[in-house]
């Protein structure tokens, strides 16, 4: 797999996965993380780890190797900041985490036009508040391991927060993809509400049910947009490798796999 590309500058050419390169054109803005709005057009936040080996994508570690889950983590990362892109709405704000101190992420402000934060806070629930807490109007929050997810989804789910009625309770209203395993690959808000990702068990399959009922506890409208699946298993790499943006991806060779290894990711053996 991709164990002998190890040595690799993995930041040298960023245009190599996801293929960024035409929207690396404009400087990444400077300063915070406080990014302005242009009307009710959203900022779009994208949250993704260092693509350090052994501390991403472990549970995928077993079948690619911890080189090989870090590049496919790097990889899905690019792939989801040229997407939010595409989708030409407010600026992109890339949430780097533990810190944006590593060099990738120095490399993809450089040349992806892209603005870079570090992620604040505790638990999942607290560096996301604290995300939506540092930007003044509407913020679209995707992860960085949703493939399926694509420019039009978040077109939709743009325009989907902007319809929801007000309520005699406020102004604030929530969208949210909700994912395959239970939790969510986005969520929005017109306004900050810290109050939505206090107490959820994050990483379970109970995000999106607990969510729902803190929804109804705020008197929070929302809507929901179809399901999608992320990659987080190795059955998930099976679909991954059938999408055209990562057909050629050599981190995964998922087809040619023996038998063993496919079992292990969780594929029927072949009549």
């Amino acid at each position: 797999m991709a164990m002998q590309h190890a040595n690799a500058d993995p930041d040298r050419r960023l245009t190599a996965a996801g293929r960024p390169s035409p929207i690396a054109s404009s400087p990444a803005p400077a300063g915070g993380c406080a990014v302005g709005n242009e009307g009710d057009v959203p900022t779009i936040a994208v949250f993704a780890r260092a693509p350090v080996a052994g501390n991403c994508k472990t549970r995928l570690i077993a079948l690619l190797g911890p080189v090989g889950a870090a590049r496919l983590h790097r990889r899905l990362t690019l792939h989801a900041l040229a997407m939010t892109r595409r989708a030409g709405l407010g600026q992109v704000v890339l949430y780097a985490a533990p810190d944006a101190r590593h060099r990738f992420f120095r490399a993809v402000r450089e040349h992806c036009a892209v603005a870079l934060c570090s992620q604040s806070g505790g638990n999942l629930g607290a560096r996301m508040a604290a995300a939506f807490a540092a930007h003044a109007g509407p913020l679209l929050l995707v992860g960085s391991d949703c493939p399926a997810l694509q420019a039009e989804h978040l077109i939709a789910a743009a325009a989907a927060l902007a319809a929801l009625p007000s309520t005699p309770g406020g102004a604030n209203a929530a969208v949210f993809i909700p994912a395959e395993d239970g939790g969510y690959v986005l969520v929005g808000l017109r306004f900050a509400e810290p109050r939505l990702f206090v107490d959820i068990d994050w990483g379970s399959a109970r995000v999106m049910a607990q969510t729902r009922r803190r929804l109804r506890d705020l008197a929070l409208p929302w809507t929901e947009l179809p399901v999608l699946w992320d990659v987080d298993r190795p059955a998930d790499l099976l679909r991954l490798g059938e999408l055209p943006a990562f057909s050629d991806c050599r981190e995964l060779r998922v087809a040619g796999l023996p038998s063993a290894a496919r079992a292990r990711a969780g594929a029927p053996e072949s009549p």
